[in-house]
């Protein structure tokens, strides 16, 4: 094993027509209650948008999934988040969204990176996961 089998750093942005708060309103919102599957099934998700808050998957009757803790909040420009997300083996990762204002509206950028035991399914799915997110964010934000 050597150390590109146990890091995992996903860069992606998306340029969006909306004003930074929109965009950040949006992030928030699909982070947590609008969090959804690419066949439109909702994951249940919390997100306590307080430093120190948790970012869960709420399956009722006190079960669930802890993804991770708000390691920075400093609306509308940046949103940290570190934790093992959606893996459950030994992993951390961290979550960086960074909205930045430019000529004709705004740049939303998402950086994950992992140190761990990564299964091989994850890691060949995140890209996709986190481009399905990121475009959802610009469709809500745009509307």
């Amino acid at each position: 094993m050597n150390l590109d089998d146990l890091t995992l750093d996903i860069l992606q942005e998306v340029q969006i027509k909306a004003a930074t708060g929109d965009v950040f309103r949006s992030l928030l919102k699909r982070l947590a209650e609008e969090n959804a599957t690419p066949d439109d099934k909702s994951m249940a998700m919390v997100l306590e948008a307080w430093p120190g808050g948790r970012w869960f998957r709420d399956l009722g009757d006190q079960q669930g999934h802890l993804w991770g803790f708000v390691q920075v909040i400093k609306p509308p420009t940046l949103l940290e988040i570190s934790g093992p997300m959606f893996m459950s083996y030994p992993a951390t990762g961290h979550l960086q969204f960074r909205v930045t204002q430019v000529s004709g509206g705004t740049t939303l950028t998402m950086r994950h990176r992992v140190l761990g035991f990564i299964d091989p399914e994850h890691r060949k799915g995140v890209n996709a996961g986190w481009g399905y997110l990121l475009q959802k964010v610009k469709e809500r934000a745009e509307a």
